[in-house]
């Protein structure tokens, strides 16, 4: 499922006291969906790394009990989940690539909610994460027994329109997110290989708007950010933003968006309609108006893809410019075909 999908998956299951187990290749935003999910739920958020972790971490530490015998004595998370008083989630991650003898010290906390007389609060949802066998990422598989105990298994997926979306709202670099809109298939191509270099992936991409924002000369640019999303990714990128700057001043579409040029090069397209909302979002009604115009002469253009894209981004930027006059006659005006376009 994709992550607006999973979002709504976890929010149940922090409601129904479920316990979640998430797979999916490394960087695809696992972690970063349970965390901030929760975030936005009010709830609670605990992090356990089983793979570095002994079984005692979820048993407890044995201990003399003063009357001859031995006890476990509860310490760091499961402490914490014994005298849970709000809704906490006790997130596992990397729980594929934890020993055996871990996974099984947690499989009767996940089942029962306590061991050895050690009972966990009502208030704690277990959320777990884990890459897949195939990946190569150290995961030897998950006890079938502590399978059982998730009440279900969902597989995380990316999507290009959803990262847009909140790369749009993280502030990401306006032509990374021209990019990504332009070669879709580049924000997650995971290849497992024994080599020193990164497959493009969500996370990769974070990293590489970071990069970005640096100033690096072109000349160390585009190997640095071949690190980070490999070397061919990297390099469509840096052919990307050399195009780009070929695109119009943005801020002179606005200004006369009537006789503005059109660029015949599809990557320049991509690039000046991304601008062009980032810049008409924050410029105020004459140049979210002005931004209109030009989305009518790219679909008079047969360029009805660059329009749409043009207006979904600006009202993503801008609430406000749903109460724009020329957004709500555009919108509603049958004859164009565009609000159908968007509401696709």
């Amino acid at each position: 499922m994709k992550p607006r999908e999973l979002a709504t998956v976890l929010s149940a299951a922090f409601a129904l006291r479920a316990n979640l187990l998430v797979t999916g290749a490394p960087g695809i935003g696992k972690t970063d969906i349970i965390t901030s999910t929760a975030a936005q739920a009010g709830v609670e958020v605990m992090i356990s790394h089983p793979a570095v972790q002994d079984p005692t971490y979820a048993s407890g530490l044995p201990w003399f009990d003063g009357k001859g015998g031995a006890t476990h004595l509860p310490f760091g998370n499961l402490a914490r989940a014994i005298k849970a008083d709000r809704p906490t989630v006790w997130f596992l991650d990397d729980l594929g690539q934890a020993p055996p003898a871990v996974q099984a010290a947690y499989m009767q906390l996940l089942l029962a909610r306590e061991l050895d007389g050690q009972r966990i609060s009502e208030h704690i949802t277990f959320v777990a994460a884990t890459n897949r066998r195939g990946d190569r990422a150290g995961v030897s598989g998950i006890l079938e027994p502590v399978k059982s105990r998730f009440h279900s298994i969902v597989e995380l997926e990316a999507c290009p329109v959803q990262w847009r979306e909140w790369g749009v709202k993280n502030g990401l670099n306006p032509t990374l997110l021209a990019f990504i809109a332009f070669r879709p298939a580049l924000l997650s191509d995971f290849k497992p290989t024994a080599d020193l270099t990164n497959s493009p992936s969500p996370r990769g991409w974070k990293a590489v708007n970071g990069w970005l924002q640096a100033g690096l000369p072109m000349t160390i640019l585009e190997p640095t950010l071949a690190g980070a999303v490999g070397p061919q990714a990297a390099g469509e990128l840096c052919n990307f933003l050399a195009m780009a700057k070929q695109m119009p001043d943005p801020a002179k579409v606005l200004a006369d968006p009537a006789r503005a040029p059109i660029p015949n090069d599809a990557s320049v397209q991509w690039a000046l309609v991304t601008a062009l909302a980032d810049l008409a979002s924050r410029s105020g009604t004459e140049a979210v108006e002005a931004a209109v115009l030009y989305t009518k002469r790219l679909f008079a253009a047969g360029l009805a893809e660059m329009g749409t894209l043009l207006i979904q981004d600006l009202l993503q930027r801008s609430p406000e410019a749903h109460r724009s006059l020329a957004i709500v006659a555009l919108l509603t005006d049958r004859s164009n075909g565009i609000a159908a376009l968007l509401a696709a």
